[in-house]
């Protein structure tokens, strides 16, 4: 059992999940904002010995040393690797300290926007169809790149309506195939799909000039990662092209600067933010705790 355990931010665990934390600390404190920087993070961790932290705030190297009593970090975001993470994963093991994340609990919320977006585009619901005449999802040629557990729903919804997929990733997926989805070169992929899917983790950047001259003209391409998987003058250029860009939040978007262009379609909502995505995060939080405390 943890001796006190902070929460220094909203963490969006659902009620009965913030109570069950008192079963695991002696002290549990949840801290109703988030913090204005790193000052205010480390009097609010104080001398606990485990830490909750959302993806709105970071707990660096230097927050880390003036913490000494910290042996738990647990992130109630996903955890994808090191490099992407907002804990200094690899100093906190340094120090012995655990540090937990989760992973797929949002996902259904963004297939069901990008189903839903690509839909009104093509058929043109309150919109211009994409095409002279609308059409289906049935034969289109879509692209995903990262054909992780969200890319991997993506491509099984679009497929059930239809569509001809193919897919980048860092190797070939023996269940992919078994599917009947195209392993391809990333500059073939981009040439050949008329819609292209980013699912990418945090940073991880692909798309330069010459993956945006592959992808060419009249496409389009959503981003469903936390950030732009594109260098961002690459992707202004190719926006003034006959394309369209569609992302839920402005950190895949990569600001507020890029909404007002005619062919940018933001939501400015996390679409993986359902009633549902909280329950699943709030299991997986309390699953990493109670496999700590054992």
């Amino acid at each position: 059992m943890f001796r006190k355990l902070v929460a220094i931010e909203p963490v969006s665990l659902i009620p009965s999940a913030e109570k069950a934390l008192h079963s695991y600390a002696e002290k549990v404190v949840m801290f109703p904002d988030v913090p204005a920087g790193d000052d205010e993070i480390v009097a609010r961790i104080g001398d606990a010995d485990a830490v909750l932290l959302s993806y709105t705030s970071q707990i660096n190297r230097s927050v880390l040393e003036k913490c000494p009593n910290i042996r738990y970090i647990g992130m109630c975001c996903s955890l994808y690797s090191p490099e992407s993470a907002n804990v200094d994963i690899r100093y906190a093991n340094e120090r012995g300290i655990t540090v937990t994340g989760i992973r797929d609990y949002g996902d259904e919320g963004v297939v069901e926007y990008v189903v839903s977006e690509l839909v009104r585009c093509l058929h043109g619901f309150g919109q211009e169809s994409w095409e002279e005449m609308p059409r289906e999802i049935t034969g289109l040629k879509v692209g995903v790149i990262g054909l992780g557990k969200s890319g991997g729903m993506i491509a099984d919804a679009l497929k059930f309506f239809g569509a001809d997929i193919a897919y980048f990733a860092r190797s070939e997926k023996e269940d992919a195939a078994a599917k009947g989805y195209r392993f391809l070169p990333l500059g073939e992929l981009l040439s050949q799909s008329e819609v292209v899917f980013c699912c990418l983790n945090k940073n991880t950047v692909l798309l330069h000039e010459a993956e945006f001259e592959q992808l060419g003209n009249k496409k389009i391409l959503f981003n469903t990662g936390l950030s732009p998987a594109w260098d961002e003058p690459a992707f202004v250029k190719w926006l003034k092209g006959d394309n369209l860009c569609f992302c839920d939040t402005l950190g895949a978007l990569g600001g507020a600067h890029l909404l007002s262009h005619p062919h940018v379609r933001c939501m400015q909502v996390s679409t993986g933010r359902t009633r549902q995505a909280f329950d699943r995060l709030s299991e997986k939080v309390l699953a990493n705790i109670e496999a700590y405390n054992r």
